[in-house]
C-alpha cells in the first residue's frame, strides 16, 4: 500500500496481529463477502521459510522481536505478526472450574467451562497442539515426573481443567520448530482476496464520535495512513489494547486530560486491573552426571529447559482447585551464561491467582513513547500472594529434596521458605501471562471496559478481544485461554454480524 489518505472499504479492521489477532482475522474472513484488514506493528515474515530460525526455534526463548530491548522482564512483549506464541515456551494448559465461574459472572454464560468447550477444542485442532513426545524428556524432566510421584501428585491432563497434580503441557512445537499462531490460523487464510495483512503498521489513535468509532490512523513507513471500516476490533494485548483506547480518547478522563487528550467515554477500567503471575525461581546446583546428560542430550538438539509441571494447592486455596505452578528447568542458563558444558538447574514457585493489581498507563499521547507499567507484584494489602508464594516455595523444598531430584542436583544450602517478604519481592520474576485492563463487565459495573462479547461500553462498533478482558487470571498458561477467548469473542461478533 503506498501514498496517503483514507482508505475504505473494509467491513472489520482488526487492530494487532498477536495471537488473539491471528484468531480473529482468520474467523471473521472466512466469510468470503466481508473483508478483513489485519494491523500489526511488527514484521510479517510471509512464507514459513522466510522466518528468522532464532523465532522458528521451540528450544528458546528469542528477544529480538520485542517492543523494547533490555527492558524490566514483565515488560517482555512481542511485536511480531503471530504475537507471543513468536516468543514464548509454546506451552499450553488450561485453567480450573473456578476461572470460568469468575468470567461467567463477568461476561454471562458464554465464558462457562462448558460454553467455553467448543472453542477450546478449535484452538487446540487449529494450532495442532500436542502432548510432548518421548524423545523431549531429558533425565531432569523425567526426574521431575517421577519427584511429583513420589511427593503423591496424580498425574492430571495439563490441557483440561481436571484438579491439582502433574503433567505435561500441550505443545506448539514439532521436532523443534516453533509453530505459532501466525503459521496455525493465518496461513490458511493468506490467500484470501478480502484478508489484507498490513504489517509494520503502527496504530496511532482511533477518531471517536457519535457514540461510534469513524476511522483509525496508523503510521506504516513513515506514512501517515487512516483507515475506515464498519467494525472495528482492538486486539494489542494486555498492554497494547488500554493504551490504544486512551489515545483516542477512551479511558480515565482525568489520566487523558493531563496528557492533551480530549475524553470522548470517560472509561475508569482502561488500563487498571493488571493481574499477572509473579514467581520465585530457587537455583539448584547441577551434579557433574545431570551436566553430562544434559550436554549429551543438547549434543542431539532434543534438549528443552522444562516439559513437565505441578499444579498445586497452598494453604488458601479453595477445595478442587489450584493457585500454584512448580516449574522445574534444566538448561541453558535464560539469563546470562555459563561454560561449555555447564548448565542451570532449578525449581520456580509461580503464584497463578493472584489478588494484587497493577495498571497500565501513558507516559504521553505519542504511540512510540514507552508505556508506564506498574505489575503491582505482592501490592495486596492482606499479604495473600507473598503467602501463596512461600507456600510453594516450601514445596520446591520438597521436591529438591525427592531421592529423583537429589540425584541430579546438590542439597539446598537455604531454605527458601524461610526467604524474607522483602527478599521475595527482590527475587520475583514473572510468568509474563499479563491479563485484565479491559476487563469485561456489566455496563453498571464503573470498572468494567467491555460486556462478555467485547464490546467497548458505550460505542457501537468497538470490540477488544484479547487477553486484557479477562478480569482475572486462569489458573494456567495463558496461551491456550487466550486462544480459546479469541475463538468465543470472534464467534460473537459473526453471530452479531448475522442478525443485521
Amino acid at each position: 500500500m503506498t501514498g496517503t489518505g483514507a482508505v475504505t472499504g473494509y467491513d472489520v479492521v482488526v487492530l494487532g496481529g498477536g495471537v488473539a489477532g491471528c484468531v480473529l482475522a482468520a474467523r471473521l474472513s472466512e466469510d468470503p463477502g466481508r473483508s478483513v484488514c489485519l494491523v500489526e506493528a511488527g514484521p510479517d515474515y510471509g512464507q514459513r521459510d522466510h522466518w528468522p530460525e532464532k523465532v522458528l526455534d521451540s528450544r528458546s526463548l528469542p528477544r529480538d522481536d520485542v517492543w523494547e530491548r533490555h527492558a524490566a522482564v514483565h515488560r517482555v512483549r512481542a511485536r511480531i505478526l503471530g504475537g507471543s506464541s513468536c516468543v514464548n515456551g509454546c506451552w499450553n494448559t488450561w485453567g480450573a472450574l473456578s476461572d470460568h465461574a469468575e468470567w461467567e459472572r463477568a461476561g454471562g454464560d458464554r465464558w462457562s467451562a462448558e460454553a467455553m468447550e467448543p472453542f477450546r477444542l478449535a484452538a487446540v485442532e487449529q494450532m495442532g497442539l500436542r502432548p510432548v513426545p518421548e524423545n523431549e524428556f531429558s533425565v531432569w524432566s523425567s526426574g521431575a515426573l517421577e519427584a511429583a510421584r513420589e511427593l503423591g501428585y496424580q498425574e492430571v491432563d495439563m490441557g483440561t481443567s481436571g484438579g491439582p497434580g502433574y503433567g505435561t503441557p500441550l505443545i506448539n512445537s514439532f521436532d523443534g520448530l516453533r509453530w505459532n499462531a501466525a503459521f496455525g490460523y493465518l496461513d490458511p487464510a493468506r490467500a484470501r482476496p478480502n484478508l489484507t495483512i498490513l504489517d509494520r503498521a503502527l496504530v496511532d489513535r482511533m477518531d471517536v464520535g457519535g457514540g461510534r468509532v469513524r476511522a483509525v490512523e496508523i503510521d506504516r513507513d513513515g506514512e501517515r495512513i487512516t483507515l475506515s471500516a464498519d467494525d472495528y476490533v482492538v486486539a494489542c494485548g494486555t498492554y497494547g489494547s488500554p493504551a490504544v483506547l486512551m489515545r483516542s480518547g477512551i479511558g480515565p478522563a482525568v489520566h487523558l486530560r493531563e496528557h492533551g487528550i480530549r475524553p470522548v467515554v470517560d472509561l475508569p477500567g482502561v488500563g487498571a486491573n493488571l493481574s499477572d503471575q509473579p514467581g520465585v525461581f530457587v537455583p539448584l546446583t547441577p551434579t557433574g552426571e545431570l551436566d553430562e546428560a544434559l550436554a549429551d542430550k543438547e549434543a542431539k538438539g532434543d534438549l528443552y529447559v522444562s516439559r513437565m509441571l505441578v499444579r498445586a494447592a497452598g494453604d488458601r486455596c479453595p477445595d478442587g482447585s489450584w493457585d500454584l505452578h512448580l516449574l522445574p528447568v534444566a538448561g541453558p542458563p535464560l539469563f546470562g551464561s555459563l561454560p561449555p558444558g555447564r548448565y542451570e538447574a532449578g525449581i520456580s514457585s509461580f503464584l497463578m491467582k493472584p489478588a494484587s493489581r497493577g495498571r497500565v498507563a501513558l507516559r504521553s499521547a505519542d504511540p512510540a513513547e514507552p508505556l508506564d507499567i506498574a505489575p503491582g507484584f505482592f501490592s495486596d494489602p492482606e499479604g495473600h500472594d507473598l503467602a501463596v508464594v512461600r507456600w510453594g516455595l516450601g514445596l520446591v523444598e520438597e521436591m529438591a529434596s525427592t531421592a529423583a531430584l537429589g540425584k541430579l542436583v546438590q542439597p539446598l544450602g537455604s531454605r527458601p521458605a524461610h526467604l524474607a517478604d522483602e527478599e521475595i519481592k527482590a527475587r520475583a520474576g514473572t510468568y509474563w501471562h499479563p491479563v485484565g485492563t479491559c476487563a469485561m463487565g456489566p455496563p453498571d459495573d464503573p470498572s468494567a471496559v467491555v460486556d462478555g462479547t467485547g464490546r467497548v461500553h458505550g460505542l457501537c462498533n468497538l470490540r477488544v478481544a484479547d487477553a486484557s478482558v479477562l478480569p482475572t487470571v486462569p489458573a494456567a498458561n495463558t496461551q491456550l485461554p487466550v486462544l480459546a477467548a479469541a475463538e468465543l469473542l470472534a464467534d460473537a461478533a459473526r453471530a452479531e454480524t448475522a442478525l443485521r
